[in-house]
């Protein structure tokens, strides 16, 4: 535990902020880039651990003199970035994108912004791409880490000092554990919250109080730094958005970043990481972090439209600029304590931390602030709320623990004779074609489970219990004989849908059962799906009046995406099975539409609003009522 300065783990920051930058400006083969974070963690528990248990033992720790260093650190920069987050989403963000910003950067002053995104975190929820202080997570798992771990090394120091490495090894092994068994159980919990991340902090606190033995040997020292570094290059290139994390798939890069703080000093990886270049990129880290998520959001926002070519090298480089600016005339100046002794840097924060918190607050009284936007823009910005009215009392979130209500039923107060079994695309479908079917005098069962198609014998990457949902759906289906007409919706558009090789086969299983059981089957095909969000791109359309100029998706792209899947509908078609094409309602030869007479059709990219599912329930209604 000495307090040398190490160039390489400068190095190793940027090791971890690079893959982060990259992966969210949208680089492609970089899709595991967040467990740079990961590797975040790993050096913010050796450093931070070194200096507390060395002054613990020194008997000189002060908690105001650590907190001190961490309001240097840590505060600075991220007032900057949260004054110009306020500004540019009040500048650009639609009121129902404005509103929740105010609150999360409150969240991330008080340090709980993880608490928060956590509670936002059922399917529902805003995009995390309408959400510019999304990456402040890690940095309250962090803070929350260091109110608690200080004064557990205070407490082991007077209590039981001979046992400190095998309590912070308990504690290490524990929150692993904790978290391999909860990714799957609770894998937002496990993403957001500090019980499940402790470990990774653990780790690098381990290695700063000795705990793991050194190596001595060079060849051995040179062979684990190379290992090290694959493990954490492997996870960033390949990882994605459907690997169980953190859990078991945390380990090598996490391991990856204690093996290169152990063992890289005096190898050839050590000087790599040691080179200025490198180092420089690792001095910024921190203010390259929270620039560039905030300037990625409001570019996408601006732009309509994903990062990809220019837009991706602009933001690079405005992330990179904006960093090295905050690093050299905000970070360094509140380092010094001569140029800023701790009375007055704790004046400054306790001030500015107020008045941000003060506008703050006067935001979210202000409801989003509707007029800086024409009518015609805010009707647009209102297709965010037009869904299903029964939607959270009808439909399973992900994220809502085991589904056991019964099936919900729209239309006529009578026993349902149709059924509409889905995803969460078949949640406006179902209640639009349950307002035609009350005019009918009957009605329509609901069972829909977010991100869970009705395919039977297969899990959705970062979805648990699909299986077991369809299986409690086809059961009931089979248990009532009076549903004759069964609906099937899926987001069959979907990338992740399209990649499970398992789900042609599941779609026949299902049509397959249903028809064992006597029941009609209706296939509902690919709803057109689009890029960015319909009601952003529509509002900014609204706002320049050219809403005439909106256009979805080519067929010929859906009818691509849908290759997979094109020769299981022809079968399933000679089986019996009615197919219903949105595209047949909502496409011309050139193009999709995505809104009609001034009304967004979707409330999302790809979720039908209830406007655009009441367009397609004739057609779907002729289908089931023939």
């Amino acid at each position: 535990m000495t307090g040398k300065y190490r160039a390489d783990i400068d190095g190793l920051r940027t090791v971890a902020i690079l893959p982060v930058l990259l992966f969210h400006a949208g680089v492609p083969g970089l899709l595991g880039g967040f467990v740079g974070v990961d590797v975040f963690f790993v050096i913010s528990g050796f450093l931070i651990t070194g200096i507390i248990a060395r002054e613990v033992d020194e008997a000189r720790f002060s908690l105001v003199r650590f907190y001190e260093r961490r309001i240097r650190r840590i505060l600075p920069a991220l007032i900057v970035v949260m004054a110009f987050t306020l500004a540019g989403a009040a500048w650009l963000f639609l009121p129902s994108d404005f509103t929740p910003v105010p609150r999360s950067i409150v969240a991330a002053l008080l340090s709980v912004s993880n608490l928060l995104f956590w509670s936002e975190a059922s399917y529902f929820g805003a995009s995390a791409h309408l959400k510019p202080m999304l990456h402040t997570w890690s940095l309250a798992v962090e803070e929350q880490f260091y109110i608690f771990f200080p004064l557990l090394l205070i407490a082991i120091r007077n209590w039981a000092v001979n046992r400190r490495k095998l309590l912070v090894l308990a504690i290490f092994v524990g929150s692993l554990a904790l978290s391999i068994v909860l990714v799957p159980r609770k894998p937002d919990f496990s993403f957001y919250m500090l019980p499940t991340r402790a470990w990774e902090l653990m780790a690098g606190a381990l290695l700063a109080i000795g705990a793991v033995p050194a190596v001595r040997n060079r060849i051995a020292r040179e062979a684990v730094s190379w290992i090290g570094l694959a493990a954490i290059l492997g996870a960033v290139v390949l990882y994605d958005e459907t690997t169980p994390f953190p859990g078991l798939a945390a380990l090598p890069p996490v391991l990856g970043a204690a093996a290169l703080i152990h063992c890289a000093p005096g190898t050839l990886v050590g000087r790599l990481l040691g080179w200025r270049p490198v180092v420089f990129i690792g001095l910024i880290s921190y203010s390259l972090y929270l620039w560039h998520w905030p300037i990625i959001v409001f570019t996408e926002y601006a732009t309509d439209a994903p990062l990809a070519g220019w837009r991706t090298v602009a933001v690079v480089v405005a992330s990179l600029v904006m960093a090295t600016l905050s690093w050299r005339f905000v970070e360094r100046p509140f380092r010094s304590t001569q140029r800023v002794p701790a009375p007055r840097l704790f004046r400054m924060a306790g001030a500015t931390a107020a008045v941000v918190a003060a506008v703050c607050a006067v935001a979210m009284v202000g409801n989003g602030w509707p007029a800086r936007f024409s009518p015609a823009a805010l009707a647009m910005d209102a297709a965010r709320n037009d869904s299903s009215p029964r939607r959270k009392q009808c439909h399973w979130e992900q994220g809502a623990g085991p589904d056991t209500r019964a099936p919900c039923t729209l239309g006529a107060n009578v026993e349902p004779d149709v059924a509409l079994w889905g995803d969460s695309h078949g949640v406006e479908l179902a209640y639009a074609l349950g307002e035609l079917a009350g005019q009918r005098q009957r009605s329509v069962a609901q069972l829909t489970a977010s991100s869970c198609p009705p395919v039977q014998g297969i899990e959705v990457p970062g979805r648990t219990g699909c299986a077991a949902a369809n299986r409690k759906a086809l059961a009931w289906l089979q248990a009532h004989p009076g549903i004759r007409t069964v609906v099937l919706a899926g987001y069959w558009a979907n990338d992740a849908i399209a990649s499970n090789p398992g789900v042609p086969a599941g779609l026949t299983a299902t049509v397959e059962a249903l028809q064992a059981a006597g029941k009609r089957v209706v296939l509902v095909g690919a709803v057109p799906p689009n890029p960015v969000s319909v009601r952003i791109r529509l509002a900014h359309l609204a706002e320049r009046g050219a809403l005439a100029e909106a256009k979805g998706i080519r067929p010929a792209a859906l009818a691509e995406r849908m290759t997979y899947l094109t020769p299981t509908i022809a079968r399933l078609r000679d089986r019996g099975v009615t197919v219903v094409d949105p595209a047949a309602t909502m496409c011309t030869p050139s193009f999709c539409a995505i809104q009609q007479d001034g009304k967004a059709l979707y409330f999302d990219a790809h979720h039908l609003s209830l406007t655009g599912a009441r367009r397609l329930a004739p057609q779907l209604a002729a289908a089931v009522y023939r």
